[in-house]
Protein backbone atom coordinates (compact mmCIF):
# COMPACT_ATOMS: atom_id res chain seq x y z
CA UNK A 1 0.00 0.00 0.00
CA UNK A 2 1.47 3.37 -0.89
CA UNK A 3 1.74 6.16 1.65
CA UNK A 4 -1.12 8.25 0.20
CA UNK A 5 -3.44 5.23 0.44
CA UNK A 6 -2.31 4.59 4.01
CA UNK A 7 -2.82 8.23 4.99
CA UNK A 8 -6.24 8.30 3.33
CA UNK A 9 -7.18 5.16 5.31
CA UNK A 10 -6.18 7.00 8.50
CA UNK A 11 -8.11 10.06 7.29
CA UNK A 12 -11.24 7.95 6.71
CA UNK A 13 -10.86 6.53 10.23
CA UNK A 14 -10.50 10.02 11.70
CA UNK A 15 -13.48 11.34 9.70
CA UNK A 16 -15.48 8.35 10.96
CA UNK A 17 -14.40 9.16 14.51
CA UNK A 18 -15.55 12.78 14.23
CA UNK A 19 -18.94 11.66 12.87
CA UNK A 20 -19.31 9.02 15.57
CA UNK A 21 -18.38 11.41 18.38
CA UNK A 22 -20.85 13.99 17.04
CA UNK A 23 -23.56 11.34 17.29
CA UNK A 24 -22.50 10.23 20.78
CA UNK A 25 -22.22 13.82 22.05
CA UNK A 26 -25.71 14.63 20.79
CA UNK A 27 -27.06 11.52 22.53
CA UNK A 28 -25.31 12.29 25.82
CA UNK A 29 -26.53 15.90 25.76
CA UNK A 30 -30.08 14.66 25.15
CA UNK A 31 -29.72 12.37 28.17
CA UNK A 32 -28.39 15.29 30.24
CA UNK A 33 -25.12 13.37 30.73
CA UNK A 34 -23.20 16.61 30.64
CA UNK A 35 -20.24 15.21 32.55
CA UNK A 36 -19.57 12.69 29.80
CA UNK A 37 -20.12 15.16 26.99
CA UNK A 38 -17.61 17.54 28.61
CA UNK A 39 -15.11 14.66 28.81
CA UNK A 40 -15.75 13.60 25.22
CA UNK A 41 -15.63 17.06 23.65
CA UNK A 42 -11.79 17.29 23.75
CA UNK A 43 -11.59 13.86 22.09
CA UNK A 44 -13.91 15.05 19.33
CA UNK A 45 -11.73 18.17 18.89
CA UNK A 46 -8.57 15.99 18.75
CA UNK A 47 -10.09 13.91 15.96
CA UNK A 48 -10.96 17.09 14.04
CA UNK A 49 -7.33 18.24 14.42
CA UNK A 50 -6.11 14.83 13.22
CA UNK A 51 -8.33 15.19 10.13
CA UNK A 52 -6.77 18.60 9.37
CA UNK A 53 -3.21 17.29 9.92
CA UNK A 54 -3.77 14.28 7.67
CA UNK A 55 -5.43 16.36 4.94
CA UNK A 56 -2.50 18.79 4.98
CA UNK A 57 0.10 16.00 4.85
CA UNK A 58 -1.69 14.16 2.02
CA UNK A 59 -1.87 17.40 0.02
CA UNK A 60 1.78 18.23 0.74
CA UNK A 61 2.77 14.77 -0.53
CA UNK A 62 0.85 15.40 -3.77
CA UNK A 63 -2.18 13.25 -2.98
CA UNK A 64 -5.88 14.04 -2.83
CA UNK A 65 -7.41 13.74 0.65
CA UNK A 66 -10.58 11.63 0.76
CA UNK A 67 -13.76 13.56 1.47
CA UNK A 68 -15.75 11.15 3.60
CA UNK A 69 -15.41 8.17 5.91
CA UNK A 70 -16.85 5.66 3.42
CA UNK A 71 -18.20 2.26 4.43
CA UNK A 72 -16.28 2.23 7.74
CA UNK A 73 -17.95 5.49 8.75
CA UNK A 74 -21.38 4.14 7.88
CA UNK A 75 -20.71 1.00 9.92
CA UNK A 76 -19.35 3.03 12.86
CA UNK A 77 -22.47 5.21 12.83
CA UNK A 78 -24.70 2.13 12.87
CA UNK A 79 -22.76 0.64 15.79
CA UNK A 80 -22.81 3.92 17.69
CA UNK A 81 -26.51 4.46 16.94
CA UNK A 82 -27.30 1.00 18.29
CA UNK A 83 -25.10 1.59 21.33
CA UNK A 84 -26.81 4.93 21.95
CA UNK A 85 -30.14 3.12 22.09
CA UNK A 86 -28.71 0.65 24.62
CA UNK A 87 -27.47 3.41 26.90
CA UNK A 88 -24.47 5.37 28.00
CA UNK A 89 -22.19 2.46 28.91
CA UNK A 90 -22.76 0.75 25.55
CA UNK A 91 -22.13 4.05 23.75
CA UNK A 92 -18.85 4.61 25.63
CA UNK A 93 -17.79 1.01 25.01
CA UNK A 94 -18.42 1.43 21.27
CA UNK A 95 -16.32 4.62 21.24
CA UNK A 96 -13.55 2.84 23.14
CA UNK A 97 -13.54 0.01 20.59
CA UNK A 98 -13.06 2.53 17.81
CA UNK A 99 -10.20 4.22 19.66
CA UNK A 100 -8.43 0.90 20.29
CA UNK A 101 -8.79 -0.04 16.63
CA UNK A 102 -7.31 3.31 15.58
CA UNK A 103 -4.39 2.98 18.00
CA UNK A 104 -3.66 -0.52 16.65
CA UNK A 105 -3.67 0.83 13.07
CA UNK A 106 -1.18 3.56 14.00
CA UNK A 107 1.05 1.09 15.87
CA UNK A 108 0.98 -1.24 12.87
CA UNK A 109 1.97 1.60 10.53
CA UNK A 110 4.98 2.39 12.73
CA UNK A 111 6.27 -1.16 12.08
CA UNK A 112 6.80 -0.21 8.41
CA UNK A 113 10.53 0.43 8.05
CA UNK A 114 9.92 2.41 4.85
CA UNK A 115 7.53 4.86 6.51
CA UNK A 116 8.65 8.40 5.69
CA UNK A 117 9.95 10.51 8.56
CA UNK A 118 7.18 13.14 8.30
CA UNK A 119 4.47 10.46 8.49
CA UNK A 120 6.27 8.66 11.33
CA UNK A 121 6.61 11.97 13.19
CA UNK A 122 2.88 12.76 12.84
CA UNK A 123 1.90 9.31 14.12
CA UNK A 124 4.42 9.24 16.98
CA UNK A 125 3.92 12.78 18.24
CA UNK A 126 0.26 13.48 17.55
CA UNK A 127 -1.99 10.71 16.28
CA UNK A 128 -0.99 7.72 18.46
CA UNK A 129 -0.57 9.67 21.74
CA UNK A 130 -4.01 11.22 21.18
CA UNK A 131 -5.58 7.78 20.63
CA UNK A 132 -3.93 6.47 23.79
CA UNK A 133 -5.20 9.45 25.79
CA UNK A 134 -8.72 8.89 24.39
CA UNK A 135 -8.63 5.24 25.48
CA UNK A 136 -7.55 6.34 28.97
CA UNK A 137 -10.40 8.89 29.19
CA UNK A 138 -12.95 6.29 28.07
CA UNK A 139 -11.52 3.74 30.54
CA UNK A 140 -12.02 6.34 33.29
CA UNK A 141 -15.59 7.11 32.17
CA UNK A 142 -16.43 3.41 31.93
CA UNK A 143 -14.88 2.81 35.36
CA UNK A 144 -17.13 5.52 36.77
CA UNK A 145 -20.11 3.81 35.12
CA UNK A 146 -19.50 0.49 36.86
CA UNK A 147 -18.82 1.91 40.36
Amino acid sequence: MNIIETLNKFLKDELSATETYQQALAKLRDDAGLGESESLMPIYENHKEAVASLQALISRLGGTPCEDSGAWGTWAKIVQGSANLLGKEAALTALQGGEKSGAADYEEALQDTELSSDVRYLIETKLLPAQQAHIHTLDRLLGAETD
